[in-house]
């Protein structure tokens, strides 16, 4: 799966439903994994955690809200944004699934284009840095879409690793990270590289950014942050 790609955990035992899911979003450029139960949908929250969960409510071993209240419980995951994607469309359900945690709502039938804006939405809210809008900084420029980015008036060449570091660190201006924050949430715990390496793209990514690299800053003994002061 592409790193820089969202990543969406689809949690649904209905086979058609699930095809259709994974062909919209998908369509939508984010990668998508399923489960078909609670306990298949937890394991894999653990082993490589999604950036949105699309969950739903009448599962073969338990309930859709057990998960949730599962994951709103645990203090590593309980940021993960959560749509409930039922058939339940009582507004009791829905007043139900959103006091238990979920940050949002959509009941089957759906439309792919409505489920779409949803994610969407709650992507560039609750994990800016898979937003899709243009960031800025100083001198800085990064288009996602293009991924192309500038400084001052000058295109530049720049490698994936720091492509995605800088595209993090301008998602989430004027806060420091420690080199482990770093590898958990740029490169993810699955890749083997330790926080050396981190400095080393640090190292790159000021190099490239010429003029622009006063924005990169090392803060002793914690980490590193992007910030204009």
């Amino acid at each position: 799966m592409s790193g820089d790609k969202a990543t969406i955990l689809v949690v649904e035992d209905e086979l058609s439903i699930v095809e259709l899911l994974r062909f919209t979003l998908e369509d939508a450029n984010w990668n998508v994994v399923a489960a078909g139960s609670v306990a298949a949908a937890w394991d894999l929250i653990q082993i490589r955690p999604p950036h949105l969960i699309l969950l739903d409510w009448m599962l073969p071993d338990q309930s859709g809200l057990q998960l949730l209240s599962r994951v709103r419980e645990s203090r590593q995951f309980r940021g993960l944004p959560i749509i409930m994607l039922t058939a339940k469309s009582m507004e009791e359900d829905k007043v139900t699934g959103l006091e238990n945690g979920a940050d949002d709502y959509v009941t089957k039938p759906f439309s792919p284009r409505e489920l779409i804006a949803r994610v969407t939405v709650l992507l560039k809210h609750k994990v800016p840095e898979h937003a899709q809008e243009t960031m800025k900084a100083g001198p800085i420029r990064l288009d996602p879409a293009s991924r192309m980015v500038s400084v001052g008036t000058k295109n530049i060449t720049i490698g994936h690793a720091e492509f995605k570091l800088l595209k993090y660190l301008l998602a989430h201006p004027n806060h420091v990270y420690s080199r482990d924050q770093l590898i958990d949430r740029v490169w993810g715990r699955h890749i083997a590289i330790d926080e050396r390496t981190v400095d080393v793209n640090v190292l790159r990514l000021r190099k490239v950014l010429g003029e622009g690299r006063y924005l990169i800053k090392t803060v002793r003994g914690v980490g590193y942050m992007l910030t204009e002061k």
